[in-house]
């Protein structure tokens, strides 16, 4: 009887140490150095949809009109030359999607829905383009963000002149379940802004992960990745995305959809295989598709002429363009 109340003890102890044990670790808070307005472009703007302040950069003119998804730990400033190769024959809307950037990260409790939430991303990209003034758009969404624009697709059709998706992590896991789970308890509350400030210091395994040269990564590029680092709260708001899951597995969804789509992927793409997305053209027989030579997973970014080149053939072919 004396061991069963000593071997009971000992884990009611392990029980309490677990769920106590994490809140005595210190997470002391990041410095802020800077607002988001303090790192915005010439040509940014905060538009303000519920209680979000969504950064978005807006450039050219004219029909269509193109609304960009970045993918995970992105933002907008990685398709800088993209845009300027798009902007002299279109309207380009690119955005922060709230964890990334310089769009504000609430903070749980939430006043409202949970803004991080595939769907809820998917509902702001239209709240964006109604308050921009855009009635229909060309979506052009990468990796996390292509299966978020796939999803506008689907649930506001009428919104959606056509997709281009690049890498679309329409069936990818990027964070396992039990990550989530983990992510969103109290204690993973916690900790997690410690385990989210690991992304500046894995910066470099990334970009080899993501690109097919690593090398042609200039310095200015690495500073421009890491610009939001120096904002309030960005490792609170960024474990919060995490925390939110992922985009769902859609592909057998897809086949309803009723609008021209362009894959683009890279040849040598390691986070979205090239198999998977050259598997989802095949599934979706009137897709076209473009595989990037030489290209990673950031085809926008690595291979920025060939797929400028692709978005404007598909363009030119649907006659949608001016």
């Amino acid at each position: 009887m004396r061991r069963l109340r000593l071997v009971a003890l000992a884990l009611a102890v392990t029980v309490l140490m677990l769920l106590l044990g994490p809140f005595l670790v210190p997470v002391p808070p990041l410095p802020c150095t800077t607002s988001p307005q303090g790192l915005a472009d010439a040509d940014s703007v905060f538009v303000p949809v519920g209680n979000l302040q969504v950064h978005a950069t807006i450039a050219g003119s004219g029909e269509p009109t193109l609304v960009v998804l970045h993918g995970f730990a992105d933002s907008t400033f990685s398709w800088q030359e993209a845009i300027a190769a798009l902007d002299d024959r279109s309207t380009v809307v690119a955005f922060d999607r709230p964890g990334f950037g310089l769009t504000s990260g609430p903070l749980w409790p939430f006043r409202d829905a949970n803004p991080y939430t595939p769907e809820a991303q998917a509902n702001l990209t239209v709240a964006l383009m109604e308050a921009l003034g855009i009635e229909r758009a060309v979506l052009v969404g990468h990796s996390a963000g292509g299966a978020i624009a796939a999803l506008v697709a689907l649930s506001h059709p009428e919104r959606v002149e056509a997709l281009v998706l690049e890498a679309p992590a329409v069936e990818a896991n990027l964070a396992p379940t039990w990550v989530q789970w983990l992510a969103r308890t109290p204690q993973g509350r916690y900790l997690g802004p410690l385990a989210a400030r690991a992304l500046p210091l894995s910066a470099p395994l990334l970009i080899r992960l993501a690109w097919h040269d690593p090398g042609s990564v200039t310095a200015e590029e690495l500073v421009g990745y890491a610009r939001a680092f120096q904002l309030c709260h960005w490792d609170r708001a960024l474990w919060e995305h995490v925390a939110a899951g992922n985009p769902p597995n859609i592909v057998d969804r897809l086949d309803a959809l009723r609008v021209p789509i362009l894959l683009v992927t890279g040849d040598d793409d390691r986070v979205v295989p090239t198999a998977a997305t050259v598997r989802l053209a095949d599934a979706l027989q009137d897709a076209r598709l473009v595989v990037a030579r030489g290209c990673g997973h950031v085809a926008h970014e690595e291979c920025t002429e060939t797929f400028v080149r692709a978005v404007t053939t598909f363009l030119d072919d649907l006659d949608i363009a001016p």
